[in-house]
């Protein structure tokens, strides 16, 4: 299994809550996954980022399909880009 981890800080005045809400769309519309979690910072401390996501994945390949669904792609990569300052992001082996 493959976990692909991404944290976002988002741009001044943007919603967490929308953010949050779209990255929960990849449930049922993105069929490689096989986890979905997404969380909001609770501290907003400097060094907090503001959400956080982790999709769990059958293996490498999984990953570079969901790097390619036409539904994470169009729909959830288009709307962080538009409200994103800047991300980290980790793919490990569980």
């Amino acid at each position: 299994m493959v976990k692909h981890v991404v944290c976002f800080k988002l741009k001044e005045g943007e919603s967490v809550e929308k953010a949050k809400e779209v990255l929960l769309s990849m449930q049922g519309n993105v069929p490689m996954m096989r986890g979905i979690e997404v969380g909001v910072d609770l501290l907003k401390s400097a060094r907090s980022y503001d959400v956080y996501l982790s999709v769990l994945l059958d293996d490498m390949k999984a990953l570079e399909d969901y790097q390619n669904d036409a539904y994470h792609v169009n729909v959830v990569k288009k709307h962080m880009h538009s409200v994103v300052e800047k991300s980290v992001a980790i793919d490990f082996e569980v």
